[in-house]
Parts: C-alpha cells; structure tokens; sequence
C-alpha cells in the first residue's frame, strides 16, 4: 500500500511536466515558484541542441490569459515580450546535442550581443559559461543551464549549480529577446507561450 501511495504521488507529480514534441524532452510546470509557460526547440540546421522552457509572473500568465493567441496574435507576442523583460522570468534550457564550451558560450552571448551594446556584461556572461561548461568537460545530453532573469540581472546555473550572477538590467532584457522577440532563435517557444498562456 505504501508503494502505490508512493507511485500515484510521483505520477501526481509528473501530470502537470511539460514536453517539448521536438525532443520528448519533459520540463516541470513551476520553477522556482514562477509557472511555466511554454517550450520550444534550439536546431541548429537538422540539429536539434536542446529543449527550452520559459517560466514568467503569474500576473503576466493572466494578462495574456485575456488575449486571443489568434486573433490578436501580434499584441500577445508583445504582451509576452515586455512583461518578460519587466521580470522575473526564466530560461531552463536542457540540451539534446553534445556542445563545446566555447561553442555554446559564443552561440549564446553573440545572440544577445545583436541585442544589447553592454559588452563587458556580455563577456562577462561568455566567460562564466565557458568557465562553467569546461568543468564539466561539455554540454553532454540531458545537462541543464538556466538562466533567471529580472530587472537587477541574470543569474546562471548549471545542472542545477550556480555559477554566477551579473548585474545588468539592460542584459537581462536582451536575454527576453533572444528567445521571445521577432527575431528568436526559438520560434516554436514563442508559439508554444501563446498556445499555453493565450485563450484560442
């Protein structure tokens, strides 16, 4: 009896993950309190990196609950984006392809670069991934990085380890625009926020 209480509990626990249809890849449906609101896939031609999941306020998952996800498409995506940038929200990114250090420390750090003139905050985020990903040799399957951004910086982890956080409000918001804005290098999570977040 106490197994199968043990059991329902875990499924309990599970009923509300997330997955990205891309990988098969499962995310959790808070993190860190926030709840999540949705997934989508990095490819890198028919590479697909990894998974990511956006976690944003309660309080924007309502305001966008108002709007239709078709009809008024284009003021929910910019809804999600400036609610996003205000903060918190968080970026868990779970990789589904072997990379380098320099390699996803560059791809990540060069896409908020075409976003934000801060520089030094740039490196200095390039430098706390690449520091972080070389003690572990590589972003192997299943490694987890994640991102928690809100108006005083963005702090960074690893498999779940901090590694780091960088007080830069200006970075914080361009990181929004790498996976939310117009030109994300994840269209299907912004699809994904919309089909979750927005009514029909």
């Amino acid at each position: 009896f106490a197994s199968l209480v043990i059991t329902c509990a875990l499924f309990a626990g599970n009923s509300n993950a997330i997955k990205d249809p891309a990988t098969g890849i499962k995310f959790a449906d808070k993190s860190g309190g926030l709840p999540v609101f949705g997934v989508g896939v990095r490819s890198k031609g028919p590479i697909k990196v990894y998974s990511v999941a956006c976690y944003g306020s309660s309080s924007l998952k309502k305001s966008l609950s108002e709007l239709s996800a078709k009809s008024e498409k284009k003021e929910a995506l910019e809804t999600l984006l400036k609610g996003a940038k205000k903060g918190p929200v968080t970026f868990l990114l779970n990789f589904n392809f072997k990379v380098g250090a320099e390699k996803v420390a560059s791809s990540i750090t060069d896409s908020i670069s075409s976003r934000f003139s801060g520089s030094n905050d740039v490196a200095k985020l390039k430098k706390l991934l690449c520091d972080g990903v070389n003690l572990k040799g590589s972003t192997a399957k299943g490694t987890t990085m994640q991102f928690d951004c809100s108006k005083g910086g963005v702090k960074v982890s690893l498999d779940g380890k901090n590694l780091g956080h960088i007080s830069s409000g200006g970075l914080a918001e361009a990181f929004c625009g790498v996976y939310l804005d117009g030109k994300s290098v994840s269209p299907a999570l912004r699809q994904s926020c919309l089909e979750n977040c927005c009514k029909p």
